[in-house]
């Protein structure tokens, strides 16, 4: 039986990402189950990227890759310097405002006028 790096090198062949890679070791130090649950997404979408047969978006599941086990971060204007995937999950939940928290509205507000969210939002 193949283990996750394996998996990876043969679907991906020579054009095998370094984020793709990075994303089977952590498959093979810990669980896909538990990747998953890392980036918040499902088992079977960390096994789709791997099997290079998920349909989505894969630059979004980059950016989280990368934030959550490359040690990828960005400038917040709010937060300061901040992994991918948690500047991900702000962008999303800025589509839609929650009153019931000061730093979600902070956050909202911010993330509305962040080029990160913009770019986004025009594709």
């Amino acid at each position: 039986m193949s283990g996750p790096v394996e998996i990876a090198q043969k679907a991906w062949g020579d054009e095998l990402p370094d984020w793709v890679l990075a994303l089977a070791e952590a498959c093979a130090r810990t669980s896909q189950n538990r990747v998953a649950e890392d980036l918040g997404r499902s088992a079977s979408l960390v096994s789709n990227v791997l099997r290079r047969k998920y349909p989505g978006n894969m630059a979004a599941i980059e950016e989280r890759v990368r934030g959550a086990f490359m040690s990828v971060v960005i400038s917040c204007p709010v937060l300061g310097e901040l992994p991918t995937d948690r500047c991900q999950m702000w962008r999303q939940r800025a589509h839609r405002l929650q009153t019931h928290n000061t730093h979600r509205v902070r956050m909202y507000r911010a993330c509305r006028r962040c080029p990160r969210y913009l770019e986004e939002e025009q594709l």
